[in-house]
């Protein structure tokens, strides 16, 4: 089974000054750190927190700051026992370090808690320029990462405080030792000796472990079954060091999962097994379901704008589907993205651990002067500046409809980026692959600055539950406790406090009426049976101000009253 040629196809205009940063490791690190930095930066510390899966991992981490208990997990009053306890340490960290710093209202500066997710981002670009060079060369490598960098389903999960992109580094950390160890063994070469690979390989499976419990094992082992069995060599294995691994894993990850059986009574194993993990294979959970084939339609938006070069390159891997790293490379990819696909449940982000092996897979096509030059192939490729400009039409028309602004910033970078996208169009009828993917880079860089920087701040409709905290604030309070009246979002919980009510209408008259310092968010629709109740009661509430605007989930129109006790 032979393995890709690292000779690089004859290099011209910009694809020299790739070849040129490729060939020092210091120079690829910077490149790839200063290209993910644009990508990441804009939107990180201004957007608010975004329903409902992040307040919820950030409000548990608070609690955690909160009560002094890093075992347990909870939101509210409610134990929550899906996923294991890293994701809780490394933002309780990060939100410590920020107090520390003098950072104001650390605990409710939601993007203190993203650090976690935008470190591992970085770190995921990184090691997928690091597991790239054994398989496929330097200059590959090197736009494999750039690719990652702009991938626009890593740049959300950068900006969310969530396990994803944090999962993403463990994973490739792992399998970048396995693919030195496989490549090593196709070769001929000796075999990597020592404890440091094998050293990675198992800190990334403990810290796997501890994210997401046993998904990136799971990849792991399909990764290894996949090779061996097209290879039928399985003796590239034996440097893991497997026994003093496995050992090394559990002492590093059983303290705390005795710990929460312990304290839990054996209620997290029913939880995070019996029913989270069983039921999203059983069905579809959370109303998230779809048909087998649903990450392949959605992929072309999540690995925007760099998909269609993903069916460019199509033709040439089953043309070199026995070489040796792309043997590795769809064992990697292949069976983890079958196993979700008929999974009932289904996330985007689900198949993000497998993006970085298709990244590579076009890198190494593209440095191969392997991409489809067919009809076909020109018209799949005409979607990278079609959906360039959907996106940029989509941005300016929702600030126009939800904000009657006209998103000023925006329209430059929209601009910038339809022209890119279009470049990278041309780029790829000329057979110039490396070309169109630094194109598609710019193009990605461009609209992400234009739609996080330029669209998204403007968007006030969407941010409810920071303008009511901000509207329950008082010089005269230092803490004031809350209730909400129909509008229940963990942002609310996050930013106005974990003590947060969430009363009947009725309710939320009685709780202004037992003292001072107190504010109660009522819906509309809730308004007529709250007021009445104080009225009943002889309560007097200040009405301080109204909040509409769009929750984020749903859709649903809103206009609350907050009113605040004397």
């Amino acid at each position: 089974m032979a393995a890709l040629s690292e000779a690089p196809a004859a290099a011209h205009g910009p694809v020299r000054m790739v070849d040129r940063l490729a060939g020092s490791n210091l120079l690829a690190l910077a490149t790839l750190l200063l290209v993910t930095f644009l990508a990441l930066a804009p939107g990180f510390t201004g957007l608010p927190p975004m329903d409902r899966d992040e307040p919820r991992f950030a409000q548990a981490s608070k609690q955690m700051l909160e009560s002094g208990d890093f075992v347990s997990i909870r939101f509210q009053d409610e134990a929550r026992l899906k996923k294991p306890v890293g994701i809780y340490w490394l933002q309780t960290a990060a939100v410590s370090l920020g107090e520390s710093l003098g950072v104001p209202e650390a605990r409710t500066t939601i993007w203190l808690y993203r650090i976690p997710s935008l470190i591992a981002a970085i770190g995921a670009v990184l090691l997928t320029w690091w597991t790239a060079i054994p398989l496929v060369g330097r200059r590959a490598a090197l736009l494999a990462g750039l690719m990652m960098a702009g991938c626009l389903l890593l740049g959300v999960e950068a900006r969310l405080a969530k396990t994803d992109a944090t999962q993403l580094l463990t994973v490739m950390a792992m399998v970048g030792v396995l693919a030195r160890f496989f490549m090593a063994s196709r070769r001929g070469d000796p075999l990597p000796v020592g404890l440091s690979l094998p050293a990675v390989f198992w800190i990334g499976m403990a810290a796997s472990i501890l994210i997401k419990g046993p998904i990136g094992a799971l990849l792991v082992a399909l990764t290894i079954a996949g090779t061996v069995a097209a290879t039928r060599d399985w003796r590239w294995l034996g440097n893991l060091r497997w026994l003093w691994g496995i050992l090394f894993t559990l002492v590093l990850v059983s303290p705390w999962f005795i710990a929460i059986m312990i304290q839990s009574k054996g209620a997290f194993l029913q939880e995070s097994v019996g029913k989270d993990m069983l039921n999203k294979v059983a069905g579809a959970q959370e109303s998230h379901g779809g048909w087998p084939g649903t990450y392949l339609a959605v992929f072309w938006g999540t690995f925007w704008p760099f998909a269609p070069l993903a069916a460019l390159a199509v033709p040439w891997i089953w043309r070199q589907r026995r070489t040796a790293s792309v043997v590795f490379l769809l064992a990697w990819l292949v069976p983890f993205w079958l196993v979700f696909e008929f999974f009932p449940t289904k996330l985007p982000h689900y198949v993000l651990p497998v993006y970085p092996a298709i990244a590579i897979l076009i890198a190494a096509a593209v440095c191969d002067d392997g991409l489809s030059r067919s009809l076909w192939a020109r018209i799949v490729a005409g979607l990278i500046p079609f959906l360039a400009l959907v996106l940029a039409v989509v941005a300016v028309g929702a600030v126009w409809f939800y904000q009657r602004e006209i998103a000023w910033l925006t329209l430059p970078f929209a601009i910038l980026a339809i022209v890119a996208a279009w470049l990278a169009w041309r780029r790829l009828g000329e057979d110039r692959g490396a070309e169109a993917v630094l194109a598609c880079l710019a193009t990605s860089l461009l609209l992400y600055w234009g739609i996080y920087a330029g669209a998204i701040p403007k968007l006030q409709a969407m941010a409810i539950s920071p303008r009511l905290a901000a509207a329950a604030q008082t010089s005269q309070c230092p803490h004031v406790a809350a209730a909400s009246v129909g509008f229940r979002e963990p942002s609310l919980v996050f930013l106005a406090g974990t003590d947060l009510d969430m009363p009947s209408p009725e309710g939320a008259a009685d709780f202004l009426g037992q003292g001072a310092c107190r504010v109660a968010f009522v819906d509309k629709r809730f308004e007529p049976a709250f007021l009445a109740r104080l009225a009943a009661n002889g309560t007097k509430a200040d009405p301080v101000s109204r909040v509409a605007g769009i929750n984020i989930n749903g859709g649903k129109k809103l206009d609350i009253g907050v009113y605040r006790s004397p």
